[in-house]
């Protein structure tokens, strides 16, 4: 008898104390969230290439477009960046998630504004075998901008898994022209931008044939090196390329110009779409009576190629 007393109290005594771990261990409750590592999708541009294109680390895109509310993306847009992805990458799972937001209140936006919204509002990491996107489409312009001009911002990429779309520009732009809607620019716009990603050019995606375009300065000559050789502006020197660096402000990639605080920027370049030459291009193929988004070169589908993609 008194055995089994020491045996029944022993077992009282194990179930208190397995009942006091549980509840000091945070970690098996349910209710606490789980902590998101987001380091990951804090790189620079172009360093998350070969993650994007292949299948070795990540069999699924999921991309978060968040949009200020009116100023959502034409589901057109959307159809088509979708399958120029599928068309370049390995990712048969490709999801889109949406998230409206408030509007900033801004008149214009800085790249230092544009990462603190995102900070803010991003809810897409990356999970498992999923890759996490961001892309946000603003109500406000890009600091900067010269509307009488013509100088203007459709969109930029700032790191590797990040981008923003100024869609009220892409449609005062798109306004301007008849033949041209704004899924045609935001579609340009959302291809090129993601070329970046992509690793183009030069950027995360090793060059196969050297065919990357010069970084102009501030006058318009080209940038030398320390070493004395022309510094390259991660764009495509190709006529024609989706990514050919005439679709880019060129004298808006100097660190000077971009209006960027210096502890944001990294070696790589931030490219900044500009919307006159966007619209000179979409206007020059509507003649055609067709409008379809430039397509990448063979250079450019030759390092994608090289780095994982199709």
């Amino acid at each position: 008898m008194k055995n089994s007393f020491l045996v029944l109290l022993s077992m009282v005594f194990c179930l208190i104390q397995g009942c006091s771990d549980n509840s000091l261990d945070v970690t098996n409750d349910p209710s606490e969230p789980k902590a998101v590592d987001k380091t990951a999708n804090l790189q620079s541009t172009g360093d998350s290439a070969n993650d994007i294109l292949s299948n070795s680390s990540f069999s699924k895109l999921k991309i978060e477009i968040a949009y200020v509310e009116g100023f959502g993306p034409t589901q057109e847009a959307i159809d088509g960046f979708i399958s120029y992805l599928k068309e370049r990458t390995f990712k048969e799972e490709i999801e889109v998630e949406y998230a409206s937001l408030s509007s900033p209140d801004e008149e214009s936006l800085t790249l230092e504004e544009i990462i603190e919204l995102e900070n803010q509002n991003r809810t897409v990491y990356n999970d498992g075998n999923t890759l996490g996107i961001y892309i946000y489409f603003s109500d406000a312009p890009a600091e900067g901008d010269d509307l009488e001009e013509g100088l203007v911002t459709l969109g930029a990429v700032y790191r590797n898994t990040s981008m923003i779309i100024h869609e009220a520009t892409v449609r005062r732009l798109a306004d301007q022209s008849f033949f041209i809607s704004d899924a045609d620019v935001e579609l340009t716009t959302l291809n090129h931008e993601f070329g970046h990603l992509f690793g183009l050019v030069n950027l995360g995606s090793d060059m196969v044939n050297d065919h990357e375009d010069v970084k102009l300065d501030e006058n318009g000559e080209q940038e030398i090196d320390r070493n004395g050789n022309p510094v390259g502006n991660n764009h495509c020197s190709v006529d024609g390329c989706l990514m050919r660096a005439e679709l880019q402000f060129g004298r808006s990639t100097s660190k000077g110009n971009l209006l960027v605080p210096e502890h944001i920027l990294d070696h790589k370049v931030t490219c900044r779409l500009n919307g006159n030459t966007v619209m000179h291009l979409l206007e020059s193929k509507s003649a055609k009576d067709l409008i379809v988004a430039p397509e990448l070169d063979t250079q450019c589908l030759l390092d994608l190629a090289n780095n994982g993609g199709r």
